[in-house]
């Protein structure tokens, strides 16, 4: 995003003296207040008095010399699953709100604290996170940025949080990414969105949805952002991300399921970026991953997120079931008819899965494919429980099928300024973290040439 704020240069003005944090936090709550724009919408609570604190301490300990992190003092946006200590978590329902407020902060929550981040307020999300659209009936649901004069669905499930970034309303957003949910939001906004190896990243003290796919990760405006956030998230010592040169990267294409049913701005933008990687050395191979026909075939009966969604929501359902989303809770009671068998039998249809894919894909660095089938559809066309359906499949297909495979994925803006927002996805195994960062650090201002 050209001429918008990074974390590094962020942390360069806080050292500098050119900003500090409390001009940042103010800057940020000015921009959830405007009445002209999506704060109402993105936030479903705004932290304003104890991020202005927690600012003004930030100040006196750069002062003192006695900073945690470089990015001490950033605010960020933390998504409606995550525990923040003496808050309840609704998890973008109705269903919790007389829940007890949380005792502690989730694990990732603490750690963005310690690093000195500034927590500017809980961001809105599809209710329980079961959507890529990002559609909430309870709380509203933010724009997309693009063409708000028409109104476009934000992506989900972590639709505040991304517009939060994009909007100046936070400089980074904690989300989370069971099948998509921080990549498809990302690339509807213009954004990055990271999906972590799952196992990196503690996934306690939030809301699951399908907890043998559940990943917390970072969306931010840069890819040099989501490293360092990643980083953080996962505990690890925060290093700059050293883009990898694009000429001899081995990117493949898989030309099974991934370029089905494009919209034609996401073919137009895809294959455009591709040229560009190619005229820069890039070797791209489009290859078959016949594999990927099996997720379809695993999630038929409703997959992880249905049986291990429904294992924790069935008791809430019964008391609260009345004030669930229709098209969340019609979802939900699929696992209802989820046998121990057939979960026995997925677990073990996705451990061959990930075995083989591991073993097509091994030869190339990464994939690359659409982050997205459709671009973001408008919120007045999905009215349609039809519709809506259609829709949401198209959104999440892509990236599902990294999550089923356990693995590592970044979404890339592809597009022009001006141009339907279309995200390019870096993908690999699991364990790729650093790999996938370094490949998407050296195309990111390529791609969009």
């Amino acid at each position: 995003m050209p001429n918008t704020p990074t974390l590094a240069t962020l942390a360069a003005d806080l050292d500098s003296g050119a900003t500090s944090a409390r001009k940042l936090v103010e800057q940020c709550l000015a921009a959830i207040a405007d009445p002209a724009g999506e704060g109402q919408r993105a936030f479903v609570r705004v932290d304003k008095a104890a991020a202005l604190e927690a600012a003004d301490a930030m100040d006196r300990l750069r002062k003192a010399g006695a900073a945690p992190s470089p990015y001490a003092g950033i605010p960020v946006s933390i998504k409606d699953l995550f525990d923040i200590r003496g808050q309840v978590t609704r998890a973008g329902s109705r269903a919790l709100e007389d829940s007890a407020p949380a005792e502690a902060d989730a694990p990732v929550v603490a750690r963005l604290r310690q690093a000195g981040f500034i927590v500017i307020g809980r961001t809105n999300m599809t209710e329980f996170a079961y959507s890529g659209i990002g559609i909430n009936p309870h709380y509203g649901t933010p724009k997309s940025v693009w063409n708000r004069r028409v109104g476009h669905v934000p992506g989900g499930s972590s639709s505040g949080a991304a517009v939060s970034v994009a909007d100046g309303m936070a400089h980074g957003a904690l989300g989370t990414d069971t099948g998509g949910s921080c990549r498809i939001p990302a690339a509807y906004n213009g954004i990055v969105g990271y999906k972590p190896t799952q196992a990196r990243v503690p996934l306690d003290g939030g809301v699951p949805l399908a907890s043998s796919l559940d990943s917390f990760g970072p969306l931010a405006r840069t890819v040099g952002c989501c490293a360092v956030l990643d980083a953080v998230l996962a505990h690890e010592a925060v290093q700059p991300v050293q883009p990898r040169p694009v000429r001899g990267m081995r990117l493949a294409v898989p030309t099974t399921i991934a370029l089905d049913d494009l919209d034609e701005a996401v073919a137009t933008t895809f294959e455009r970026a591709l040229e560009a990687l190619a005229r820069q050395g890039a070797s791209i191979e489009r290859i078959e991953v016949p594999e990927f026909h099996d997720v379809a075939v695993m999630n038929s009966k409703g997959g992880f997120a249905a049986a291990e969604s429904y294992a924790w929501h069935r008791f809430l359902i019964a008391s609260h079931g009345d004030v669930y989303d229709p098209r969340v809770r019609v979802r939900i009671l699929r696992g209802e008819a989820i046998s121990a068998a057939d979960y026995i039998d997925l677990l073990n249809a996705r451990r061959s899965f990930v075995a083989r894919t591991e073993r097509r894909i091994a030869p190339y660095d990464a994939l690359v494919l659409p982050t997205t089938a459709n671009t973001p559809p408008a919120i007045a066309d999905l009215a349609d429980d039809k519709a809506f359906t259609t829709q949401n499949l198209r959104s999440l297909r892509n990236c599902t099928l990294i999550n089923m495979l356990d693995g590592c994925a970044i979404s890339l803006p592809a597009h022009r300024e001006g141009e339907a927002p279309v995200g390019l996805m870096l993908a690999a195994a699991g364990g790729s973290d650093r790999r996938i960062l370094e490949l998407a650090a050296g195309m990111e201002n390529i791609i969009r040439v």
